[in-house]
């Protein structure tokens, strides 16, 4: 059963940083592509980045670059999210999710994403 587990999650100060992990298992994810979304409360389920199998190609929002920093590590299965200079409007639950190489949507789609976790909150006070 493939598994996609998030952690790191937390409530931290504006200013503040956080990693957030994805452990992935249950199956081989060869030349899987690995994204992080985020959805605040009553909105909609919002890209924040993503990455190559190799991790040699990231991509992120326009508004997140800087800030967001995707990562993976192969060897254990396991996608990071360094965020820093944490803001209010960070706050939501954050998901990551695992696609097959060859889906054709864009990146930023979550209809492309074969997998997903179940998220790990991110709350950031003033």
């Amino acid at each position: 059963q493939v598994q996609l587990v998030e952690s790191g999650g937390g409530l931290v100060q504006a200013g503040g940083s956080l990693r957030l992990s994805c452990a992935a298992s249950g199956r081989t994810f060869t030349g899987y592509y690995m994204g992080w979304f985020r959805q605040a409360p009553g909105k909609e389920r919002d890209f924040v980045a993503a990455i190559s199998w190799t991790g040699g190609n990231t991509y992120y929002t326009d508004s997140m670059k800087g800030r967001f920093t995707i990562s993976r590590d192969n060897a254990k299965n396991t996608v990071y999210l360094q965020i820093n200079d944490l803001k209010p409007e960070d706050t939501a639950v954050y998901y990551c999710a695992a696609s097959r190489p060859d889906r054709s949507s864009p990146l930023r789609v979550t209809g492309r994403y074969d997998y997903w976790g179940q998220g790990t909150q991110v709350t950031v006070s003033s």
